[in-house]
């Protein structure tokens, strides 16, 4: 439920970024069409950010003669690679810290179901601070992977390039391969669609059922939002969203296909030098049933042992009730 919930707070995250890209600038309509208000126009947005970016789309557009459909997607595109290494250094970080917390879940489990059994302030505190001593021992960090100066740096480039693609004169009035980027249009909305769905479904390729089964509203929240703002912006911006979601698949690739294998060989080669440590559990804190799962898990008995242990079990826990 909280991976969950924090993926829903993500998204609400997401949809008010978006609303408020749509609202840095100003507008007014003109001839049916929205452009920038003369006071947006000597604004710290506009100045700064937008007619940058503008000028920019204006150089593949007009000087080069490639047209403003053309001119989106060069400027999207080397804003985006340019940004990729940001994006890749942060989710490196961010899934080798997920997968190491994934190997080390039979140290985690039986440590999370004692914070989950505790009733007394004290207990929690007790099994709060044995989980806290647990990531400390084993390296893990999850505040390293959550970092604000990528987002902080990517910000200004997308608040400026989505403006550009609404704003910049001459955009309103040309067509792109037969599509006026006035109006929305349904072929770009089912492109980006596609390609955000594509991105969050590469995402879930090598995860276990369990985390498949809370990626599910993810799947298709992500995609469903781009298309009702792609279908509710002209086709330019829809024309950027498109575009973006193309790097997006690309980065989610490297990540998923190529950063993930190769992290769980280093993951795999750290604990084989440095094997992960496990505390003992209070035995006022942890109940009887989660440490024998501890040790079950921790210790990886083959078929026999488990065999021979449940009888055992059984015949002590018969001795437990007759007394």
């Amino acid at each position: 439920m909280k991976k969950t919930n924090k993926k829903i707070a993500l998204l609400g995250f997401a949809s008010s970024a978006l609303l408020f890209l749509t609202g840095c600038v100003a507008t007014h309509k003109v001839n049916g069409v929205l452009v920038p208000t003369e006071a947006a126009k000597h604004g710290f947005t506009y100045q700064w950010l937008v007619r940058p970016m503008s000028d920019f789309i204006d150089l593949f557009a007009k000087n080069m003669n490639l047209g403003y459909g053309l001119g989106i997607i060069l400027v999207t595109l080397i804003i985006r690679l340019l940004i990729l290494p940001l994006g890749l250094n942060q989710a490196y970080k961010a899934t080798y810290m997920q997968e190491k917390m994934s190997y080390l879940q039979p140290v985690f489990e039986p440590l999370n179901a004692r914070l989950k059994a505790a009733t007394t302030p004290e207990e929690k505190m007790a099994a709060q601070t044995a989980v806290m001593q647990a990531q400390k021992d084993n390296g893990i960090n999850m505040l390293s992977s959550i970092g604000c100066l990528p987002m902080l740096i990517q910000w200004p480039f997308f608040i400026s390039l989505y403006n550009a693609t609404m704003y910049t004169p001459g955009i309103m009035s040309s067509s792109f391969m037969g599509i006026n980027l006035a109006k929305p249009s349904i072929i770009l909305t089912i492109i980006s669609g596609v390609l955000y769905f594509l991105q969050t479904w590469i995402s879930t390729f090598g995860m276990t059922e369990e985390q498949k089964k809370t990626s599910k509203m993810m799947l298709f929240m992500s995609p469903a939002m781009i298309v009702v703002f792609s279908f509710m912006a002209p086709a330019a911006a829809a024309l950027y969203w498109a575009v973006g979601g193309l790097v997006i698949v690309i980065q989610q690739v490297i990540i998923t296909l190529i950063m993930k294998p190769n992290m769980k060989k280093k993951i795999d080669a750290e604990f084989k030098a440095n094997p992960p440590k496990i505390m003992d559990a209070p035995r006022d804190v942890t109940p009887v049933s989660v440490q024998e799962n501890f040790n079950a898990i921790t210790s990886q008995p083959n078929a026999t042992e488990r065999k021979n242990s449940g009888a055992k079990g059984g015949r002590n826990a018969g001795k437990q009730e007759r007394r």
